[in-house]
């Protein structure tokens, strides 16, 4: 039992050894998972940013992500959605990654083998976007092997010297039984021990120190040298991706936006009112609000973009490239874009500028025909570089209104994260029925023959924006001091245009507000009521008539299946 007591003072090296073997063990699996990641972000630059590991696992977890999920991420996260969803990846991969080490501790192959795992859920991420190609898989493997390597290399470090010092420790007391027999044997004396062979007298002292549990130099030095590398990898693999975009950013940089042959009206004076707190009328770019599927934003040469035009109707298949689009007659207008994931009197609704090719005027010109007209196709699918398909009613791109290719917004060419070089834009229907970025292809079919990304998801077919209002000031939970208080906010319904605008307080009469001057029906209108708060917490409430008399209902449903309704509500307590 001395082995097992102080005594021999060995329990206390042996138990801090393998403690420190098995968190050791641990951060060898992170740093595999590390240089896994290293590698297939520098192997990811030969191919394309999309094709990273965890951009492909991403993208595969929200191509499955149930609509009421994705809505729920949207509603709490916003546009850090996708932020949180790469954090949640890596932060399973490093979970992953420190079970493989301490696996590797006992079976070294086993582990190895579990990190073949991760590059094959890559691999098959990869395959499973819309857009892939075949070398998608590269990083994943690449990845899958460094991992297997680098586990092998660092447990190697930890496993085989606690093994030798195992085997000599168990082995010196047989050794030492031979040599006396042996020696014994030569001299004709009686080994020691009685007549049944046990051993007798005191036991053998224990040498005075045990030899090291495992490596340790040789893996501080295994395991600096593979974090060096890594981190080599990643900044190196970082830096070619940036590079590809910077021939990007020089493209969108040296566009010049001609002047549009229909410049949009002047915004009328009243159309945006002095009240702190509300909505600009025209939205900034950097405060328009982004909802897609990117993880990360593409960032498309201008000069080697092309545009596919085909399918049904359509009398022979036409490319155009960016150049041709700016030689085009251009339309500015101003238009109010929704999406349909927006709560009542949530974010996810501006009004920006933009700047583009009539897209009923492409498809006249290729020879398509509206369904009233004759013509065989009522969906027009748009798909995006990073592979969104986004449906619209053929007949709606051809009833007149300005949808269009739009090349630029607020006066400048498209921001990369808005969709350069080219998007679509149709007033009047939600984002995912009519607003792809990075567009990269047209196809006419129909409704019948194919569902478009969220269509498959579960989101109607067709989209027409609900009438809406929604309170910006004051803030919820606000407290305003009592008298005279300026409630306001903006109200919209594209395409139909906004009427009139009401506001309630603690479910009392309809006060109508005052409406700012209307730009066009596809823009949203803000509004404004004069309150005389008395002191107290109070509920205030907006709805909206539109143009065709409509009002909205009071009834709250959700996003899903295409678009919430309600009356937006603040509470505030006067002071």
């Amino acid at each position: 039992m001395s082995e097992r007591t102080d005594s021999g003072g060995r329990q206390a090296p042996r138990r801090g050894q393998r403690v420190l073997r098995v968190v050791l063990g641990g951060l060898s699996g992170l740093l595999a998972g590390a240089a896994a990641l290293g590698s297939a972000e520098l192997v990811s630059a030969a191919v394309r940013p999309q094709s990273s590991p965890v951009v492909a696992v991403g993208g595969a977890v929200v191509d499955r992500t149930p609509a009421s999920l994705k809505d729920y991420a949207v509603r709490h996260f916003g546009t850090n959605d996708k932020l949180v969803l790469q954090l949640g990846i890596v932060a399973l991969l490093a979970l992953f990654a420190v079970a493989l080490g301490l696996a590797a501790l006992r079976l070294r192959r086993t582990a190895a083998a579990g990190a073949a795992v991760f590059g094959l859920v890559g691999v098959l991420a990869a395959l499973s976007r819309p857009d892939h190609r075949a070398a998608d898989v590269l990083p994943s493997l690449a990845a899958a092997f460094v991992a297997a390597a680098v586990l092998m290399l660092l447990s190697a470090r930890l496993a085989p010297a606690a093994s030798r010092a195992v085997d000599a420790e168990e082995s010196a007391p047989v050794a030492e039984a031979e040599s006396g027999a042996e020696s014994a044997a030569r001299s004709g004396e009686p080994a020691p021990g009685g007549e049944d062979g046990e051993p007798q007298g005191p036991a053998p002292e224990p040498p005075a120190s045990s030899p090291p549990a495992f490596d340790r130099r040789g893996f501080v030095v295994a395991a600096a040298a593979t974090a060096a590398a890594s981190a080599g990898a990643g900044v190196l693999g970082r830096a070619l991706n940036d590079r590809r975009g910077a021939a990007a950013a020089r493209s969108r940089a040296a566009v010049v936006l001609p002047r549009p042959a229909s410049p949009a009206a002047a915004v009328p004076r009243g159309a945006a009112l002095p009240v702190d707190g509300i909505s600009p009328f025209l939205t900034p770019a950097d405060r328009f609000y982004r909802v897609d599927t990117a993880l990360v934003v593409p960032r498309i040469d201008a000069t080697t973009w092309r545009l596919r035009l085909h399918g049904l109707g359509v009398r022979r298949e036409v490319e155009y490239t960016y150049a041709d689009l700016l030689r085009r007659e251009l339309i500015e207008r101003d238009i109010t874009l929704t999406c349909v994931s927006n709560q009542v009197g949530g974010p996810y609704a501006g009004n920006a500028r933009w700047i583009g090719v009539r897209l009923a005027d492409l498809l006249r010109e290729a020879g398509v025909r509206a369904p009233s007209r004759g013509g065989p196709a009522d969906q027009l699918v748009a798909r995006s570089v990073e592979g969104m398909t986004i449906g619209s009613p053929v007949e709606t791109v051809l009833d007149g209104r300005d949808a269009m290719l739009a090349l630029g917004m607020n006066g400048s060419p498209l921001p990369f994260a808005h969709g350069f070089p080219v998007r679509v834009v149709i007033p009047g229907l939600y984002g995912y029925a009519s607003a792809c970025k990075w567009l990269h292809e047209l196809e006419l079919t129909t409704f019948d023959a194919y569902d478009a990304y969220w269509v498959r998801r579960g989101w109607s077919r067709r989209a027409p924006i609900k009438t809406q209002s929604r309170i910006d000031t004051p803030k919820p939970f606000a407290t305003p001091a009592a008298g005279p208080v300026p409630v306001a906010g903006v109200a919209w319904a594209q395409h139909r245009g906004v009427d009139r605008v009401e506001v309630r307080v603690d479910g009392g009469a309809w006060h109508t507000a005052t409406l700012a001057a209307e730009d066009t029906v596809d823009t949203w209108r803000q509004w404004r009521w004069e309150w005389d708060a008395p002191p107290g917490g109070h509920t205030l409430e907006v709805r909206a008539t539109d143009r065709t008399g409509a009002t909205q209902t009071s009834r709250r449903t959700g996003t899903v299946p295409n678009g919430a309704t309600g009356w937006h509500s603040v509470v505030v307590t006067v002071t």
